[in-house]
């Protein structure tokens, strides 16, 4: 607790004896920075949205698979049944 009494009272020192700046931030470096955040933002944004998303992607995937290898198989099943009928029906 000492610790942190001393350092936020240096900090509110450092703080409280800073005089003003004088400077100016003119419209393109002002502009520049505005889309370099945008930038960052949009590309933070963009990855917790993958990686979010993931998940319910590969789920997806995993029930087209399986979607899609069960009518495969009952296709297949079909196709052997009518083949079979179709040479019994030949003898």
């Amino acid at each position: 607790m000492k610790f942190f009494t001393k350092t936020l009272l240096g900090c509110a020192l450092a703080l409280g004896l800073m005089n003003t700046a004088a400077a100016y931030v003119g419209p393109g470096a002002g502009l520049s920075l505005l889309g370099a955040l945008w930038g960052l933002l949009a590309a933070v944004l963009a990855a917790v949205t993958f990686i979010v998303a993931w998940p319910f992607r590969k789920m997806l995937v995993a029930r087209r698979a399986r979607a899609t290898e069960g009518s495969a198989g009952r296709h297949h099943n079909e196709a052997a049944a009518s083949q079979a009928a179709a040479s019994h029906d030949h003898r």
